[in-house]
């Protein structure tokens, strides 16, 4: 019975086959960043950076630069498909999107309007949700995408590094897809843009990110910059650390710095009558980073001083936030429909449908908490004389 049993799992073995269909990785072009720009008869630009394989690179005296680590191709489509399958005949190599680390949208065609070219990547299965999304301010992502960096082989890698980061607004296709079908939030997104002042490299070859990018109806409506992202980010509670600076009142103009190690947020709607009131706390610790007073911030009374000037600075940037986002933009991309839905769901069904013209009338209620943990290594500036400290 045993040799039966034997040559029938031996047969198994000899017809079946493990990887009938694999793709080999010689065989496949490694897409690490995407950028969508709109040409003036409205078709779409598509636009591929292709990493450049180690191997394919060759050993000295190949003939093959070292500094060829990717290239960009790019072709253009009535529609999205018609643009990728373009390109694809312009590769030797079958397109491949798992790698892929960032999309670039170009500032044209963030205003023209991106739902058509996001409805993609609701349907293929081998897109990336984790891939970041980002806006190109007054360019074209597609030239972006050929900007080097000095800090890696293929840009698109520094995306990752820098988002990684959290010093500015880290929005990914999971993300941006969640705030545009959930219920009282319009979808933002992080923006970046070349920037050429850098020691070193050419002009030009370097990117910095630059604040926030707000939608509606899947089109740019307009920017936050630098201050007012990080406002936007400690209202939406994405804030994870972050710096403030203050100046301090009758102290000369003298300014203070402080680093942030822990945030918190906490909202709560109310609504009473006709009026809508949100409530915010914020509170905040950390450790000063910089002191130019004449104060010595090690005595108590003078820290005191210096959290309520950085307290009042946090109030102004959150009020200069929600001022831009609901009287300029109209937009509610903080989320307060998102909190109605969350704590008051029947009154939301009553609002949903007149919240574009009720969030620009809402009041806001500000309340700053912050801890200063200690003074640094030093209390006053150093070049004071000792009969020039406050203390």
């Amino acid at each position: 019975m045993k040799p039966f049993l034997y040559m029938g799992l031996l047969v198994t073995l000899l017809t079946t086959s493990g990887c009938w269909d694999r793709t080999e990785i010689n065989d496949l072009a490694f897409i690490m960043g995407t950028a969508f720009d709109v040409t003036e008869d409205g078709n779409y630009i598509l636009s591929h950076q292709i990493a450049i394989p180690s191997s394919a690179q060759g050993g000295p005296g190949s003939g093959v630069s070292n500094k060829e680590k990717f290239f960009v191709i790019s072709a253009v489509g009535s529609n999205i498909n018609e643009a990728f399958y373009r390109l694809q005949k312009k590769s030797s190599r079958r397109l491949f999107t798992a790698h892929r680390v960032v999309i670039y949208i170009g500032e044209k065609m963030s205003k023209h309007g991106i739902k058509d070219i996001l409805d993609i990547y609701t349907h293929d299965s081998k897109q990336r949700l984790r891939t970041y999304i980002m806006v190109v301010k007054g360019g074209e992502g597609r030239e972006l995408l050929k900007v080097e960096y000095p800090f890696e082989q293929v840009p698109s890698e520094a995306i990752k590094e820098m988002e990684g980061l959290r010093s500015e607004l880290a929005i990914s296709l999971r993300d941006f897809f969640l705030a545009s079908s959930g219920e009282g939030i319009s979808p933002v997104l992080g923006v970046i843009m070349a920037d050429g002042i850098t020691e070193g490299v050419k002009e030009g070859n370097v990117f910095k990110l630059a604040g926030s990018a707000i939608f509606k109806d899947f089109k740019l409506s307009g920017y936050l910059n630098e201050k007012e992202t990080n406002g936007f980010l400690w209202v939406t509670d994405r804030m994870k650390y972050g710096s403030l600076n203050a100046i301090v009142p009758d102290r000369g103009g003298g300014k203070v710095g402080m680093i942030l190690s822990k945030t918190d947020r906490k909202i709560t709607p109310e609504i009473s009558g006709d009026k809508i009131t949100f409530n915010i706390k914020l509170h905040g610790e950390g450790n000063i980073w910089e002191n130019n007073t004449d104060l010595d911030i090690r005595k108590p009374e003078n820290l005191k001083i210096v959290e309520a000037a950085l307290e009042k600075a946090v109030e102004d940037q959150i009020h200069d936030t929600l001022s831009k986002v609901q009287k300029q933009y109209k937009v509610d991309s903080v989320g307060f429909g998102r909190e109605l839905y969350r704590d008051m769901p029947k009154q939301w069904k009553t609002l949903k449908n007149q919240w574009d013209s009720k969030f620009p009338e809402v009041s806001v209620s500000l309340e700053v908490k912050l801890t200063l943990l200690g003074s640094g290594m030093a209390g006053p500036p150093l070049h004071l004389e000792r009969k020039e400290i406050i203390k």
